[in-house]
């Protein structure tokens, strides 16, 4: 069995789950509503506070979704009542990144500032040099947060770039001169 899948997932107060025909699954909770429609193929059932997810049989396509299915309605239970949170930072002589209204303004040592509209649903705040994405969408803070990052990755000399606030560059030696 799955261990993943079999896990049940606990509904906290305030956080309603609705499961309509074809798996569409609609979670409403203090930060927002989610909605998305699952494989057809997996049985969501509520048991009181619980939410439980069944697969059919025990062929491999199954097994793989059984446990991605539980997952992604345990993102949205988290996303609602949470939400999520993404940090990057920004490191460079003369980088710079700033916020104006929607739009997220980098200086990347470009001839021209890269400029960025947060998406519907999500929000991003600038302190220094980190950059915080925020949303209660866990997919759609992970590929804005991928997308701010794709502009300037971070490059193994000096470091300089966009990297996760968590991630660690490898350093790799400069060239040293001919003696």
């Amino acid at each position: 069995m799955s261990r993943i899948g079999r896990m049940p997932i606990a509904v906290p107060a305030g956080v309603t789950v609705e499961i309509a025909e074809n798996n569409h699954v609609t979670v409403k909770g203090p930060k927002g509503t989610l909605e998305r429609v699952l494989p057809a193929e997996m049985e969501i059932k509520q048991e009181g506070d619980e939410v439980i997810v069944t697969r059919p049989n025990d062929l491999k396509k199954m097994k793989s979704l059984h446990g991605l299915t539980r997952t992604l309605i345990n993102n949205m239970v988290v996303g609602v009542t949470e939400g999520y949170k993404k940090e990057l930072e920004v490191n460079g002589v003369g980088y710079r990144a700033s916020k104006a209204g929607k739009v997220l303004t980098l200086n990347l040592g470009f001839s021209h500032p890269v400029e960025m509209e947060d998406p519907e649903g999500l929000e991003s705040k600038v302190e220094g040099n980190k950059i915080t994405v925020s949303g209660i969408d866990k997919e759609k803070v992970g590929q804005y947060a991928a997308e701010i990052r794709d502009k300037r990755r971070p490059e193994p000399y000096k470091g300089k770039g966009i990297k996760y606030a968590d991630e660690v560059i490898r350093r790799k030696v400069g060239k040293t001169g001919k003696k």
